[in-house]
């Protein structure tokens, strides 16, 4: 089976392309996998690292607001389209998988003028003007989230399947029980809380504020907290003015290395609202407090966020109007009542999709074959 895959830009975008060619890596004695990303993308890092090979497309994406810009942005919609025909050609798939990501558009709209199947997978509620466009042309589309559906158009409703994200095989197989244990835990409440690999001050500041003001000086509560590259050095020489970094409860870390033993041990998790990072809390089963970043297109964190709050599988706060006695005051809430903590994980883990790379896998089969 050759499979061609096409994904970019960041990791949301990135790790479920990787996780089903590794799921179709595992079926198929014979599997062979291109991956096309953008030039100067993520994806030439982590790619490769996965052990795959890739090749790339100049693409950009238009600005929302008038700029010369978008006129290269509207060549290169051409002119990587034809790049990626060549490389399509060259590479003879009997699929074409995209994940989103500028280079998405090349490879797939190319693949779909050629006669070649494609499928696309969109990871968030609100899907992108990428995932949108790309419907018309693509003979699947694999969304996350049921409520997904209204924002396509009706002609394509026929080519929508229901999947959820693909996940780790590390994060569908963790325990909890043996991760608190190897984490020396018993009975204190574990809360973990990241703002993603670069970080994000305002988590960094609103943590910072509820380790002084609640967990240092409560036994019964354990934290662990990321600061994320850029927020290292500031958070950490906060940290221990305030004598934070000292108190034998808290520990600090730039990054968790051990994401899927930490998550799994924990009972409450303070995050932003990727969607990748949400369908592994509502895979663990984990009460959370979702603090959306602003700073994304189409605000789509806020609306993720927002469909696991309406279902009652988290606390939604935005961080315009959050301030540090307000998480104080959520986390206490979720701390002092484990009735609330297991009625929240109950909602996350029935929103969960576990099989997701097994079903996706399943319908790149088909195509593949037909």
């Amino acid at each position: 089976m050759k499979v061609l895959f096409s994904c970019g830009g960041t990791g949301g975008h990135i790790n479920p392309a990787l996780a089903i060619a590794n799921t179709l890596k595992a079926r198929h004695r014979h599997f062979d996998a291109l991956f096309v990303g953008a030039e100067g993308g993520m994806e030439a890092t982590l790619v490769p690292k996965a052990g795959y090979k890739i090749e790339f497309v100049k693409v950009r994406g238009f600005k929302r607001k008038l700029s010369l810009s978008n006129i290269d942005a509207a060549i290169k919609a051409v002119t990587s389209v034809m790049a990626a025909k060549k490389i399509i050609k060259r590479f003879a798939p009997d699929l074409v998988i995209g994940t989103g990501g500028y280079a998405s558009w090349a490879a797939v709209k190319a693949a779909s003028s050629l006669g070649i199947p494609t499928l696309i997978h969109e990871q968030n509620a609100f899907p992108g003007v990428t995932t949108r466009k790309l419907s018309k042309y693509a003979d699947k589309v694999c969304i996350s989230f049921d409520g997904s559906r209204k924002f396509f158009d009706k002609s394509v409703n026929d080519k929508l399947v229901l999947t959820g994200n693909p996940l780790r095989p590390e994060i569908k197989n963790a325990d909890r029980e043996r991760s608190r244990k190897e984490l020396g835990l018993s009975d204190e409440v574990y809360i973990l809380s990241f703002g993603g690999s670069l970080g994000a001050d305002k988590v960094n500041e609103l943590v910072l504020s509820l380790l002084d003001g609640y967990v240092k000086d409560n036994k019964g509560v354990r934290a662990i907290h990321a600061t994320g590259k850029n927020g290292c050095v500031k958070f950490n020489e906060i940290a221990a003015k305030r004598g934070i970094s000292s108190a034998p409860n808290i520990e600090i870390r730039e990054f968790i290395h051990d994401m899927h033993r930490q998550l799994s041990a924990a009972d409450i998790v303070i995050c932003r609202a990727g969607a990748i990072t949400l369908a592994e809390n509502c895979c663990l089963g984990k009460a959370s407090v979702l603090i959306p970043s602003p700073n994304v297109t189409d605000n789509h964190q806020y609306k993720n966020a927002k469909v696991l709050a309406d279902a009652g599988a988290a606390l939604l706060m935005e961080e315009s109007v959050t301030d540090g006695n307000m998480l104080i005051a959520a986390v206490r809430s979720l701390v002092e009542d484990s009735g609330k903590r297991e009625s929240m994980a109950k909602a996350a883990r029935s929103m969960a999709k576990v099989s997701a790379a097994d079903d996706i896998a399943d319908i790149a089969e088909s195509l593949a074959k037909a």
